[in-house]
């Protein structure tokens, strides 16, 4: 099972960024879509629902969790918590050598969101980037 971690990270970079506003996952699946070109080619319903799931598992998860009134919360949105920062900086498209993580972490199919086999994918991904460099 591979999982569509451009949607995992753009959902991570949202929940980072939405102080004060709404956490839109279905919009922003629309927003990724648009983006990558695939809007005309792309199930927009299938991807807005996986958008959901992704939510879900990983509010369930412990990677984001419900950002504080003093932080802009406003009972509809998040920040992310250590586990959240750290599945981010391994899904950072923007770094090369992004896929390895993304490898690992489809190693273990829908578990990669389970914390305990989280943490020992985090460190058998990250002893992959060290061994690269």
């Amino acid at each position: 099972m591979t999982h569509n971690w451009d949607l995992v990270e753009r959902l991570l970079h949202e929940a980072q960024n939405c102080a004060g506003k709404p956490f839109a996952p279905r919009q922003y699946a629309q927003d990724l879509a648009d983006e990558q070109g695939l809007a005309a080619t792309a199930d927009l319903d299938h991807l807005r629902a996986q958008a959901t799931r992704y939510e879900a598992r990983l509010l369930e998860n412990g990677f984001i969790e419900p950002r504080p009134e003093s932080e802009g919360g406003n009972g509809e949105n998040f920040v992310l918590t250590g586990r959240g920062t750290q599945l981010l900086s391994m899904l950072d498209s923007s770094i090369p050598g992004s896929e390895h993580p993304r490898e690992v972490l489809d190693e273990a199919g829908e578990a990669a969101f389970t914390p305990e086999v989280f943490e020992r994918l985090a460190t058998k991904a990250t002893r992959g980037e060290t061994a690269r460099r």
